[in-house]
């Protein structure tokens, strides 16, 4: 009969199907999603990407000298591709975000600062008290970029109470508004 030892973690090692012959299905966390950790020695907390963005660190410096060239068809297919790896790679959301709007595909665009700024919230929302998350952290910034994109986007759709939502949730995230978001919901509506 097959049975489950501990491990030398201390945790079950699996050593076949549970008894009834029913395999046990766990929960488990999606691998190598968004974080926020304590900033050392200050207040405040900041992201960590995924395992797999900052694997593909180098390729998205790369999309960035595509860009550089005029190459934006070849950056946006890289992107894509880095995106199918790991889906939760705010920085290259953002890009693909800035990308769509120069191309004036504001649906597109909306999709993926709101992606990326969702994966973002939801990674703070996991952490108790996981605020102030300040803009001047680098590991921070994308999220602010893909927040400020994602509030012009609404108000380009005219969802001003969407808008409101987020920058009420970026300023709870910094108060001091580096980026101004609160400024565009003071705009006359477009």
């Amino acid at each position: 009969m097959n049975e489950r030892k501990p491990s030398s973690s201390g945790k079950p090692a699996h050593r076949g199907p549970a008894p009834g012959g029913a395999k046990k299905k766990t929960a488990r966390r999606p691998k190598g999603g968004v974080n926020v950790r304590r900033i050392p020695n200050q207040p405040g907390w900041e992201l960590v990407p995924p395992r797999g963005a900052v694997e593909r660190a180098d390729d998205l410096l790369q999309v960035h000298d595509m860009i550089a060239h005029g190459e934006i068809e070849i950056a946006m297919d890289e992107l894509r591709w880095l995106l199918g790896g790991c889906p939760e790679f705010i920085e290259a959301h953002a890009v693909l975000g800035e990308l769509a709007l120069a191309e004036n595909d504001l649906a597109l665009a909306r999709a993926h600062f709101g992606l990326a700024f969702q994966v973002g919230q939801q990674a703070i929302e996991q952490r108790t008290l996981a605020v102030p998350l300040p803009y001047a952290r680098p590991a921070n910034q994308a999220f602010f970029s893909c927040g400020k994109g994602l509030v012009w986007c609404l108000l380009k759709q005219q969802k001003r109470h969407m808008a409101q939502a987020v920058v009420n949730q970026l300023l709870e995230c910094d108060p001091s508004d580096p980026l101004k978001v609160a400024d565009l919901l003071a705009q006359p509506p477009v």
